[in-house]
């Protein structure tokens, strides 16, 4: 892990529930996971009162489970977790597109159509991580262009957990290539101002993502950690 003690530009709470946020996030603290105090604390060089209000923050947010006589681990996630997440994004996602087409800068138009060739470009590379990272850039970026700050911590926790699912099982790469062409077809439609095309492209895009988890979902039906 990362020595903490050398970043100064954010307080180290917030450095260390980041660390540990991502760590879940990506898959390499895995589900059921004890959380255990003076074992991280060994581990990130800080003292146990970081780690115990990360612990708590990471609790909030519905990333770790903390039991009387059991302590804290890391929750499981399940395929109708997923799908509930989903079943929220197709209505969100679809009205963030619409807006983002009515506010939109020329500047901004001109990033969106850069990340999503970014994005493009990256599937033609087998690097998961980066790949996932572009396509939280791009949607985080169109939520940016709604210049709506209730709405974007509003989508910011449906879309960390459907972060957290595609680190760990989004391992068929065609689901990648598909989401290109989408993503194409969305900032092309927020950028030419067709906000209800928008806002189809967008919602055409989640109840895909929907389609595959519920797919996913009945061929795993029987892997540890996935659950009905």
């Amino acid at each position: 892990m990362m020595d903490f003690q050398l970043k100064v530009q954010k307080p180290l709470k917030e450095l260390v529930y980041l660390e540990l946020k991502h760590k879940i996030l990506t898959g390499e603290i895995a589900s059921q996971t004890r959380l255990m105090e003076i074992d991280l604390s060994e581990k990130m060089n800080v003292s146990r009162t970081p780690i115990r209000e990360a612990i708590k923050r990471l609790a909030d947010d519905g990333l770790v489970k903390v039991e009387p006589r059991r302590g804290a681990y890391v929750a499981n996630i399940s395929i109708k977790d997923m799908l509930d997440v989903f079943e929220v994004r197709e209505d969100m996602e679809g009205f963030v597109a619409k807006l983002a087409s009515e506010r939109i800068t020329d500047e901004q138009k001109k990033e969106l159509a850069a990340i999503a060739a970014e994005y493009e470009a990256a599937i033609k590379r087998p690097d998961k991580e980066t790949i996932i990272e572009l396509d939280e850039k791009f949607h985080n970026y169109i939520v940016a262009c709604c210049n709506n700050e209730t709405l974007a911590e509003l989508i910011n926790y449906v879309q960390e957990l459907s972060l957290r699912f595609r680190y760990l099982y989004y391992d068929d790469f065609s689901v990648y290539a598909a989401t290109a062409d989408q993503h194409n077809n969305i900032m092309q439609a927020i950028n030419e101002g067709r906000g209800e095309d928008a806002r189809r492209e967008a919602d055409a895009h989640v109840k895909g993502l929907k389609e595959f988890v519920n797919d996913f979902g009945k061929k795993m039906e029987s892997t540890v950690g996935i659950t009905e």
